[in-house]
């Protein structure tokens, strides 16, 4: 498979001010020392330093600056990109620049476009706009290269093209970078000097996440470290490192020649350019240059196993369950708006139908517990709901312990709750169809639907009897793999669990248990939470838990980790494999080939359920709804899916 991973560095090297040699000396020891990175970004003007002031017009500065350089560019190694900070003489003018060295060699120059005069900043007295210098050459350290603020530069074979900024162009309403990326640009370097006040830092954070957010590229920013003069200000070597949004590495304040890497994935870059429709490439008139970026491990082309060694020998952390926030005060901040969202779903459905009364089966499992909390919450929001709980066991299969559950459950919410035994309709059922009332075995499918089409026509009966809406309890993770029974709980009149992934069903109930504030709910909640997951459709063993859906399925958190990385980012099954044997070291690559194998086969074979879902509300980024994010023809074939698994799953 393709690698277009890449491994990037932000550099605050040790300076003097106006000393290019020392400054020429520090930044090549960064160089040596993290030879395995692709690029490595420098601060604004780091070859002299930003507060030389008046010595920028020095002749001497500038013709020792252009040296340095020079000696900065042959210490450069084929297999990466540099970018330094440093003072340029064009046409008379002094400019800001950012200098691209690769190969052993300058390969162009590009200025900075917005230049500050306001407050502490009075750049203007020595520094032009390059603004308008485009489709321009210089000599500079003795090569011909490209100089002008439309260039970019570009691996081919990694697929890295890199822009760059400097400092007061993040700043402003028309940043460079967002032309830079509407171009192709998937990579944002930002030299900058940014001095230390109070708010800035996370002001200044805010704005690389959301540039980076806004732009779907990798965003690599670093200021000016502590040993530029302090005559006026004080700066932090603010360093920090943005996917998509997400900050990966940030640190301010620190040692000397401090240096912070993260990998870049240009794929997840390059997958939300391409299913953004509104992300328009305009092109424009940017010159490309060739520089060598290579993809982590120096290899262009990887499998599953490279790339996982690739992805642990740089401790890249992947989150086991990728829906799931790894701090707990995010967790807990994110399962209470994805109930807020489903609450209001909900209730808004119920007074667009005039419809108050509520109707859901509640089976002592985790799916129809958070169905009755955003019931509960929905009428919280909507004060004369009437919420009916039914219970429907059936002798024999279901077990005690979720018969109890699923009994205290609607107690604990202090709804009305009814009992509906299904055992002696769904045998004299199958006796009439000519299936005899017993269970015969694996594979009896008729028998376990049997129980789950009962449920629902007594539920949709129920609701027509007491006009009422049929609330779905269905989530995620059983529309993805086809886990539910066509026409059976697969059919509701409002389906609030439909785009909630079952890792994160259980998150939410459990939270929901600890904070509810109401000790007899938590307990049942909780009790809930800690039962095994079951859809109780064959025969109980001594009234214990018989039929376990996980050893039918596989793992949940498994399905649900391929469910995200196949939508999310439309990552290749051998991508998948890789990024699931870094998340899960201790399971062997074999069986997470075969469980994606699974995943897939599953996947496609059952989209015709999920052709014909009923409504219900998009609570994050991944959703299966026919009407709303995914779209998928019931026939397609999985064959090229699985065929890269296949030889490692044998």
């Amino acid at each position: 498979m393709k690698n277009n991973i890449i491994k990037v560095s932000a550099a605050v090297p040790e300076l003097k001010v106006a000393n290019t040699e020392f400054n020429a000396g520090k930044i090549i020891e960064i160089i040596k020392s993290n030879i395995d990175s692709s690029l490595i970004v420098f601060p604004e003007l780091c070859v002299v330093g930003y507060t030389c002031a008046d010595l920028f017009f020095n002749e001497n500065l500038l013709r020792k600056s252009e040296k340095s350089v020079e000696v900065i560019a042959a210490e450069v190694p084929d297999s990466m990109t540099v970018l330094v900070g440093a003072p340029v003489v064009y046409n008379n003018e002094i400019f800001n620049c950012c200098v691209f060295l690769s190969g052993g060699k300058v390969c162009a120059v590009t200025p900075k476009i917005y230049v500050p005069n306001y407050g502490e900043f009075y750049e203007r007295r020595w520094f032009a706009s390059g603004r308008d210098v485009k489709n321009a050459e210089i000599l500079y350290a003795g090569e011909i290269v490209p100089f002008g603020s439309d260039v970019l530069v570009e691996d081919k074979l990694s697929g890295a093209v890199v822009g760059a900024e400097i400092c007061e162009d993040l700043w402003v309403p028309d940043k460079p970078s967002t032309g830079m990326c509407l171009a192709g640009a998937n990579i944002i370097a930002n030299l900058s000097a940014s001095d230390e006040t109070i708010g800035k830092e996370d002001f200044r954070r805010e704005m690389v996440n959301q540039q980076s957010a806004s732009c779907y590229c990798g965003y690599i920013y670093v200021s000016s470290g502590t040993d530029e003069s302090s005559t006026d200000m004080v700066f932090s070597g603010h360093t920090l490192i943005s996917e998509n949004g997400k900050l990966l590495k940030e640190s301010i304040f620190p040692e000397k020649n401090h240096v912070e890497s993260s990998l870049i994935d240009l794929q997840t870059i390059t997958y939300n350019r391409l299913h953004q429709s509104t992300f328009e490439n305009t092109y424009g008139n940017f010159r490309k240059i060739s520089v060598n970026i290579p993809a982590v491990g120096g290899k262009n082309e990887i499998d599953a196993k490279e790339l996982a060694d690739a992805l642990n020998k740089e401790n890249y952390y992947i989150a086991r369950n990728p829906f799931i926030p790894s701090d707990d005060n995010q967790l807990h901040e994110r399962c209470e708006k994805i109930l807020r969202i489903q609450a209001n779903g909900l209730a808004t459905r119920v007074r667009s139908t005039g419809i108050k009364t509520l109707v859901l089966g509640v089976s002592g499992g985790l799916d129809s517990a958070l169905a009755l909390i955003v019931c509960r919450e929905a009428k919280k929001i909507e004060k004369d709901i009437k919420i009916i709980a039914l219970t429907m066991p059936n002798e024999g299969n279901t077990s005690s312990l979720t018969y109890k559950n699923s009994v205290e459950l609607p107690k604990a919410v202090g709804c009305e709750l009814r009992e509906v035994s299904i055992g002696e309709d769904v045998k004299r059922h199958l006796e009439k169809i000519g299936h005899g009332a017993d269970y015969k075995g694996e594979g009896d499918t008729a028998y376990e639907n049997a129980q789950a089409r009962m449920r629902t026509y007594i539920l949709m009966d129920t609701a027509n009897m007491e006009n009422g809406l049929v609330v779905g309890t269905g989530d995620l993770s059983e529309l993805a793999l086809g886990w539910c029974t066509y026409n059976g709980d697969h059919m509701s009149m409002y389906a609030v669990n439909s785009s909630v992934p079952k890792t994160l069903v259980r998150y939410i109930c459990s939270a929901y248990a600890k904070t509810c504030g109401d000790e007899r709910l938590e307990k049942v909640l909780m009790s809930i939470v800690n039962t095994p997951i079951t859809p109780e459709l064959t025969p109980n063993k001594n009234g214990e838990i018989a039929q376990k859906t996980e050893e039918k399925i596989g793992k949940y958190d498994l399905n649900d980790f391929f469910l995200f990385y196949h939508l999310r980012y439309g990552f290749t099954p051998e991508r998948i494999l890789a990024f699931a044997m870094r998340a899960y070291p201790e399971i062997d690559e074999k069986f997470l080939a075969q469980s994606e194998i699974r995943f897939f086969t599953r996947f496609f074979r059952q989209q015709f359920k999920r052709s014909c879902l009923p409504d219900g509300p998009k609570v994050g980024s991944v959703t299966l709804s026919p009407r709303g994010d995914w779209r998928m023809p019931s026939d397609a074939d999985p064959c090229i899916w699985k065929k890269q698994l296949e030889k490692i799953a044998e």
